[in-house]
């Protein structure tokens, strides 16, 4: 189990509430038609979170480079944004055991609640400083 986490370029705040519930809706469906077993997403105006089961042949760089990929031709396709739509070119992803998957479900589903107290940024830094994360640039 994976848990992908992708920002918009800069962290602009593009996924206004209306937009981003269409950008959910589209990436599930997208999810399902390439076969990715897409279990939670949400997020907020700056970044999504998706919880992903990952198939034998697939791995969480193909997945993000998929989803990020098609969904942002998807939205400047058409204009759901006045500028030009990107994410950032990095992400970030945890894998996830069996018995946290209720915790990250809920955390997911909870999105708007969470940052209203807190940044994405700030949570972030607090996942590299908890866990002794490395954060790595990764171009997809």
């Amino acid at each position: 189990m994976g848990s992908p986490g992708v920002s918009t370029k800069n962290r602009h705040p593009y996924l206004t509430k209306n937009i981003r519930y269409k950008v959910q809706k589209h990436i599930m469906e997208n999810c399902r038609e390439k076969s990715i077993f897409l279990q939670a997403i949400n997020g907020y105006t700056e970044h999504m979170h998706c919880l992903i089961s990952l198939g034998r042949e697939q791995t969480i760089s193909k997945i993000a480079q998929l989803i990020k990929g098609e969904s942002s031709f998807w939205i400047n396709k058409n204009m759901l944004t006045k500028i030009p739509f990107m994410w950032q070119d990095d992400y970030f992803a945890v894998s996830v055991s069996q018995s946290g998957l209720q915790a990250v479900t809920n955390y997911i589903k909870n999105q708007e609640i969470h940052h209203a107290k807190k940044s994405f940024d700030f949570e972030v830094k607090e996942f590299v400083d908890k866990y002794g994360f490395t954060l790595e640039k990764e171009d997809i």
